[in-house]
């Protein structure tokens, strides 16, 4: 059983295209994951599991390195919450995308880092200790930044209730994160033991939410994909550029450039096709840039990783 989590997680990206060519060939396949069934949302079910996952390999001492590395720290998650949200806001700008795209992609910027930037950054050799802890910092201001962020941006253009999308991402981001850092801290043998599958796991259900979303959305992708990339590539390397940026320009050591770079451009896509769905029901294909942002973020993580470890990072 442990080589079918293992193969999972050294396959994720094929396994997401994979599964993504199925969701928009038959969309139907993967319909459920946007349903609801009475209050319970499948899409915010999904993620929270992802989020849990999380919190099962925190511990208080990944928190520590907040107060031995106050600089990186501080720069990170300014970068995260500065540099982000304002560049998603001006791609919207520049390439004029309509209100739903417009919401899609400056969510995309004002969500919290990704797990996936953990995994990648372990594999270009960056600062594994560093990632965690701006992932996990940014996560929990995310339930008061990403709405206060959001509203400053688009507040006069689209309504919404920040109130509400601060309960939500209690709801979805901070409650399972607290119980699985409860969990490893109650049962630390167990949550080892866990290790081994849970990368897996949360692979795999991050191929089935983009999937799902990317099958509801199919005929919208497919009519404005073309402009929607080229943005959410353009977003994608002006954010891994500026976070190098950022490192060099504050003297980093390179592991810490590495590692800010890669935690700046990698979002928390999943939480923002679900805060889109959410607070912008009206707006149908705000979720499809979340959806697009997390195939290309692991798809081109993955090989620059492997760029970076195999070509660019000296001993």
């Amino acid at each position: 059983m442990n080589l079918v989590f293992k193969f999972i997680e050294k396959y994720y990206c094929l396994i997401l295209l994979f599964l993504v060519v199925i969701a928009l060939i038959y969309p139907i396949s993967f319909n459920w994951v946007l349903n609801s069934y009475g209050n319970l949302n499948i899409l915010n079910l999904l993620l929270s599991i992802v989020l849990f996952t999380m919190g099962t390999t925190l511990k208080v001492d990944n928190f520590i390195s907040v107060f031995k590395n106050p600089k990186e720290i501080i720069i990170g998650i300014s970068s995260q919450y500065i540099i982000m949200p304002f560049l998603a806001f001006a791609l919207a700008s520049i390439f004029s995308l309509d209100a739903a795209l417009t919401v899609g992609v400056i969510l995309v910027g004002t969500v919290p880092g990704g797990t996936a930037s953990d995994v990648i950054t372990f594999l270009a050799k960056g600062d594994v200790a560093l990632s965690v802890s701006l992932t996990a910092i940014s996560t929990f201001l995310s339930p008061i930044v990403t709405p206060l962020i959001t509203l400053v941006l688009i507040g006069n253009q689209i309504a919404f209730n920040p109130v509400d999308m601060f309960l939500s991402i209690v709801q979805i981001v901070i409650v399972p994160v607290i119980l699985g850092l409860l969990l490893n801290y109650k049962f630390p043998s167990f949550c080892k033991i866990l290790e081994e599958y849970l990368p897996g796991i949360s692979a795999i259900v991050v191929c089935v939410i983009v999937a799902g979303i990317m099958g509801a959305n199919k005929q919208a992708i497919l009519t404005s994909s073309l402009v929607i990339m080229v943005v959410i590539i353009t977003q994608y390397f002006l954010a891994m550029a500026l976070g190098c940026l950022m490192g060099y320009l504050f003297g980093m050591k390179r592991e810490h450039i590495i590692t800010i770079a890669i935690e700046l451009a990698f979002q928390n896509s999943g939480l923002s096709t679900s805060l889109a769905k959410t607070h912008f029901p009206n707006l149908l294909i705000a979720t499809v840039p979340g959806a697009l942002y997390s195939v290309w973020q692991n798809f081109a993580g993955s090989i620059i990783a492997y760029l970076l470890n195999s070509y660019f990072i000296e001993e």
